[in-house]
């Protein structure tokens, strides 16, 4: 089409024809008249000048014939007109004739009406004579054609219809489909709420031993189960300004400073997990002689559970695990508080998660990107992290919006034959957690959970599980989700991150004494007596204990030995002894004063299941006068100061400390076996402290853990029974 040949139509009117057709409405006016031509449209469509097209046979037929002929073909000038239909109606005024307009009739077998559009403000309208059936002689008022009327035009009427489908329609369509992503980073501030529904745990036999073991009954229980249910809340810590202690700037800021089991001071991410458990119904079984009770007592209350987590930024370790928590039921067990510190890895599933990590991500709602890391979650994606397997299994929805669903299984706790451990998750962009995340936990060393598996995996089944079995279901909804602002720091330095060699202990500090020394090496000067005092009393001073002392004068050692005062001038040891023939006893016995027939007191003895004996895997340690100093800075561990704790603000043990050490040795038959598993099959010395007593009706119970051969601190607890 010529650029020279024009529209009859205002710019405005043919943009609005462009926007109609799905067209650009840039350029000039010739532009837009060539771009509807070549779309489709018609000359008289876009307002050709007449004197430009052929002459209408069309338009002479309405000149000549009566307009009521059925043959005729009727033509009508249409006039656009972005007016409102409202504002064309007529306002009040007084009656006057008005000529009628007379509506042709078409039948189903004319051809389609093509309406020719003018613009009536530039050209000159030419109406058609038309005869009318009424006694009137009047000329039919020209109607312009309104906006409404050109929507109704089937053509447009057909695009505004396709405009629609994918402008509203097709809006919910494309929304509802689940893109890809990959796991949100977490922020400082981060929170989440969620419901705990489902919740059921089993211990039966020697598991009942790890969950009853912080409690105090006297009570033989050989089974024990739970159904709870509750909420929990799911938060990142956005620390302050204070927390930057020696940083030269305020990069790090959100970070929480925290104490590692080395005494250091680390910048870490502070998790804090709280569950409030409405729900907690305790069932237990007691044992007939050899029979486990069927019949359940039942006991129902409540319980909280807070759990803080420290990860250090630069490593990305876990620091330290602080759970506090409050039992309360009806008698005869009764209402429990506790806190226990752990420097490391800690939870609800114990050692379990040092052979199988991973598995602390069963108690709380999974972070997707500690899980997923940087991979897609898409439709079939799959993966492998912490031990666990997972498989994007399809696309889902929860609380009414599109999740991916996950198929986590933990491939760890299935090679080693321990039992399985399934996590179902729904993932949704946005939320750094699970949204919702269900849980199904077995572990037991019975024959059907070793169907198929190695030799090899069955006999570290049987050495490192207890007898019975572990069971643990619940299922975590999200109900709420905040996001905070920062991304978290992990991975990045800061300036006051401790140095490896600050905290190493130097080869001056560890003794090597497993080849030939009786006892771990003591010297303290913090209690009345020491072990190097106590041991003098196997040398004749013991008549009633002879069994113990000839084992120790051929080449035996004391794996076992702890120290309690009785008072200022009396201490009560017990001493565990094997031979290199693995016969092992104990002795227990009081010392008054310097070693001798009077002041060492037998009290009684017995004798113990055969015990590894094996000193070549005893490791350098620090002797116990070390430990002591290292434990009573309290600029380095301020938790262990305090009246309910294990030091005085001097520096002094508490009335009532007990001290002991314990070595742990692999056996030869085992350990080969954990060679395959572990770089490091050598024996272990730890350090330990207790502590219990009475206030007002509440019984104290205080436990330290530290490892003799690096000084770490292992952990702490404080559980008070009600």
């Amino acid at each position: 089409m010529s650029s020279e040949k024009t529209s009859s139509l205002t710019v405005a009117k043919l943009k609005a024809l462009c926007i109609l057709n799905d067209l650009s409405t840039s350029g000039k006016k010739s532009d837009l008249v060539e771009r509807l031509l070549e779309s489709g449209l018609s000359p008289h469509e876009v307002g050709m000048p007449q004197s430009t097209l052929a002459p209408s046979s069309s338009a002479k037929s309405v000149e000549s014939e009566p307009v009521d002929s059925p043959s005729v073909k009727k033509t009508t000038e249409v006039l656009l007109s972005l007016e409102d239909e409202d504002t064309m109606e007529p306002t009040d005024a007084p009656q006057t004739p008005q000529p009628r307009k007379v509506e042709p009739t078409l039948s189903l077998d004319d051809d389609v009406l093509e309406a020719e559009i003018l613009d009536a403000d530039l050209v000159e309208t030419v109406t058609p004579k038309v005869a009318t059936t009424t006694s009137q002689n009047t000329i039919q008022k020209e109607t312009p054609t309104t906006l409404l009327d050109l929507l109704r035009r089937p053509q447009v009427a057909a695009t505004l219809l396709a405009m629609i489908v994918l402008g509203a329609g097709g809006y919910y369509y494309f929304d509802s489909q689940l893109d890809s992503f990959t796991a949100d980073q977490l922020r400082y501030g981060d929170s989440m709420q969620y419901t705990i529904s489902d919740g059921s745990f089993l211990a039966t036999e020697e598991f009942v031993e790890l969950v009853m073991n912080q409690l105090e009954s006297e009570e033989d229980i050989c089974k024990i189960s739970a159904d709870f249910a509750g909420v929990g809340g799911l938060s990142i810590t956005d620390g302050g300004s204070e927390h930057l202690i020696n940083e030269g700037s305020q990069d790090r800021k959100g970070a929480v400073r925290v104490i590692g089991g080395m005494g250091a001071e680390w910048l870490s991410v502070e998790t804090v997990n709280t569950n409030s458990l409405s729900t907690f119904e305790l069932k237990r079984h007691l044992s007939l002689g050899p029979i486990c009770d069927l019949g359940a007592i039942s006991a129902s209350g409540s319980a909280d559970l807070t759990v803080t987590t420290h990860k250090e930024l630069r490593n990305q370790d876990i620091k330290a695990t602080e759970a506090v928590w409050d039992l309360n039921l009806p008698s005869p067990i009764g209402r429990y508080q506790g806190t226990t510190m752990s420097y490391g890895v800690g939870g609800i599933l114990g050692d379990l998660e040092t052979l199988a990590p991973g598995l602390a991500l069963l108690v709380q709602p999974v972070e997707i990107q500690h899980l997923f890391a940087d991979d897609l979650i898409t439709d079939g994606a799959s993966g492998s992290n912490l031990g666990w397997d997972w498989r994007v299994i399809g696309a889902d929805t929860y609380a009414g919006s599109p999740a991916w669903k996950v198929v986590a299984t933990h491939h760890d706790i299935e090679a080693y034959c321990l039992g399985s451990a399934t996590m179902n998750l729904w993932i949704q962009s946005g939320n750094p957690w699970a949204a919702k995340q269900t849980v199904d936990v077995r572990i037991s060393d019975d024959d059907s959970s070793q169907s198929g598996c190695s030799p090899t995996s069955q006999l570290l089944n049987d050495y490192v599980l207890p007898e019975g079995e572990l069971e643990l279901h619940h299922t975590f909804q999200s109900t709420s989700v905040n996001r905070g602002q920062k991304q978290l720091d992990l991975g990045l330095n800061y300036d006051s991150k401790p140095l490896a060699n600050q905290l190493a202990p130097s080869s001056s500090d560890l003794e090597t004494w497993g080849n030939y020394d009786l006892h771990m090496p003591d010297d303290s000067t913090l209690r009345t007596h020491s072990f190097e005092q106590a041991i003098q009393c196997f040398d004749g001073y013991l008549g009633e204990a002879s069994g113990a002392s000839s084992a120790l004068s051929d080449n035996g050692y004391v794996w076992r030995g702890t120290s309690s005062p009785q008072s200022s001038t009396v201490t009560e040891w017990n001493m565990s002894w094997v031979d290199s023939n693995e016969d092992a006893g104990w002795v227990r016995f009081n010392l008054t004063g310097s070693p001798s027939l009077d002041t060492c007191e037998f009290s009684e003895k017995g004798a113990l299941d055969p015990v590894s004996f094996n000193r070549d895997s005893i490791p350098s340690t620090f002797n116990m006068t070390g430990l002591e100093q290292k434990f009573t800075d309290d600029s380095r561990y301020p938790s262990l100061f305090g009246e309910d704790r294990f030091f005085t603000s001097s520096g002094a043990y508490q009335e009532g400390v007990q001290t002991g050490y314990l070595i742990a040795v692999p056996a030869d038959d085992i350990s080969s076996l954990l060679s395959q598993i572990t770089d490091d099959a050598e024996g272990v010395v730890t350090w330990d402290l207790s502590r219990s007593w009475d206030d007002n009706g509440k019984d104290h119970q205080l436990n330290m853990l530290a490892d003799a051969s690096d000084g770490r601190l292992v952990g702490w607890s404080h559980i008070i029974a009600y």
